[in-house]
C-alpha cells in the first residue's frame, strides 16, 4: 500500500504495514448521533418544561413522565445505533451482545418504574399519576444498566485487523 500524503502528515512515523483500509459507516454515525441529540432535547424539555415556556407543575406528571421516557429511548438507541456501527464488518464479542440485550433491559425497567402509578402498582391511582421517590430511584437504576450496556458494547481491543468473510465496501 502507497503511503498518501495525507498518511503522513497524520503520522509520519508510520509503516506501511500499519495502515489498513477500515470501511467506516459516516452515513450510520451522523444518524445515530442526531438520533442522541434530539434525545437530550427531548429529556431537558421532559425535565424542565420552563426552559421552552410551558407550565411546569409542582410534580413531575404524566407528560413530563412520557416525554423523559422518550428521550432516554432515544438517547439509548442512537448510542446503540453509533457503537453498533463500530461493529459493521466483524462479528460482535459475547460481552456486546449482551450488552446490546442490556441496553434494552434498561430501558425496560425504565418505563416500568416510571409508569408503575399508570399501571396501578405505585401509591398514586391513576388519574394523579406523579414521578415520585421510589420511581425515580427505578429510572436511576435502569439508566445504570443502560449505561452498564453502553459500556459493553465498546470496541476494547487494539487488534483490528481487516476483517475477513463480510464485504464492507459498500459502507458510506
Amino acid at each position: 500500500m502507497k503511503l498518501t500524503e495525507r498518511d503522513v502528515l497524520i503520522d509520519p512515523q508510520n509503516a506501511e504495514n500499519k495502515i489498513r483500509n477500515y470501511d467506516f459507516p459516516h452515513t450510520a454515525i451522523r444518524g445515530s448521533l442526531l438520533t442522541v441529540l434530539v434525545g437530550i432535547f427531548t429529556l431537558v424539555l421532559g425535565l424542565r418544561p420552563d426552559l421552552v415556556g410551558a407550565d411546569r407543575g409542582l410534580y413531575i406528571g404524566f407528560l413530563q413522565i412520557v416525554m423523559i421516557l422518550i428521550g432516554i429511548a432515544l438517547l439509548a438507541i442512537g448510542s446503540y445505533s453509533t457503537l453498533n456501527a463500530f461493529w459493521t464488518c466483524t462479528d460482535k464479542s459475547l460481552p456486546a451482545d449482551i450488552g446490546s440485550r442490556l441496553i434494552m433491559t434498561g430501558l425496560v425497567i425504565c418505563a416500568f418504574t416510571a409508569l408503575a402509578d399508570a399501571f396501578g402498582f405505585g401509591t398514586n391511582p391513576p388519574p394523579s399519576v406523579i414521578l415520585g421517590t421510589l420511581q425515580s430511584q427505578g429510572v436511576m437504576i435502569g439508566m445504570g444498566v443502560i449505561i452498564l450496556g453502553l459500556l459493553m458494547m465498546i470496541r476494547w481491543d487494539r487488534d483490528r485487523s481487516h476483517p475477513t468473510g463480510k464485504n464492507c465496501s459498500n459502507l458510506e
